[in-house]
């Protein structure tokens, strides 16, 4: 359908100086701008019949939250009109740089022992490793004798079963950083906590493996966006 010539279509530049987004950053800071403005200096530019005001705000709109944008793919977000591939790897980019400084910043490398904290800080550390809640993620976390965290280790990222999580594949990461103990966790994209008939059999295969390897399984987490369920709290280990 071809633009109505009559309509006219209000770009960054239409507006006073003083409310346009790099403008307003400039003088009161990023944390004054609203998401649909943050993503406008992200793009930078719209289409000739779609200025990029409209256009961030057509993907808040369709995605629903930054979160759900953050989890889209390259493929979804080139769906959206005036968006092409080169500004959905731009997005892709900028929430993946995210990520990662949230990763970095986060203080487990100074953790106290683990009979002091809590298994909600398990959970953050397992969050903050988690890329896409569409998918699940299985990771491993691996102490020391004073119960420091020593690493955490992502091993797969798809559906959770036993031909996946292999024991030998999960314990060669504690092996190699001489772990004491470990904890295990991953995500359920749908959100229900309740442990599925494959996180059982998979714990108890690593709960066995470990008393072998003389390396605890601590504990099993699985986290949600809103919640966890741990399986040392329900008494399952």
């Amino acid at each position: 359908m071809e633009e109505n010539p009559g309509v006219k279509r209000f770009g960054i530049q239409s507006l006073p100086s003083y409310e346009r987004p790099r403008e307003r950053l400039s003088i009161h800071g990023s944390r004054v701008l609203s998401a649909a403005e943050l993503l406008q200096l992200l793009l930078s530019t719209g289409t000739k019949t779609q200025p990029v005001g409209e256009l961030s705000y057509l993907l808040l709109a369709k995605f629903g939250s930054l979160q759900a944008l953050s989890e889209a793919t390259i493929g979804e977000l080139c769906r959206v009109t005036g968006l092409g591939q080169a500004k959905a790897c731009q997005i892709q980019a900028c929430f993946e740089i995210a990520r990662r400084l949230y990763s970095v910043n986060t203080v487990w490398e100074k953790l106290p022992v683990l009979t002091k904290f809590s298994t909600a800080e398990v959970v953050a550390l397992i969050r903050s490793k988690i890329s896409s809640y569409r998918k699940e993620h299985f990771l491993i976390a691996s102490f020391d004798v004073r119960s420091r965290l020593i690493a955490c280790d992502l091993l797969t990222i798809g559906i959770l079963n036993a031909s996946l999580v292999h024991p030998r594949e999960t314990f060669i990461p504690a092996l190699k950083h001489h772990a004491s103990f470990v904890v295990v966790g991953h995500n359920h994209p749908s959100g229900d906590l309740e442990p599925s008939e494959e996180d059982l059999t998979v714990t108890s295969r690593l709960e066995a493996a470990g008393r072998i390897l003389g390396i605890e399984l601590f504990d099993h987490v699985i986290v949600g966006q809103q919640g966890y369920m741990s399986f040392k709290e329900q008494r399952l280990l």
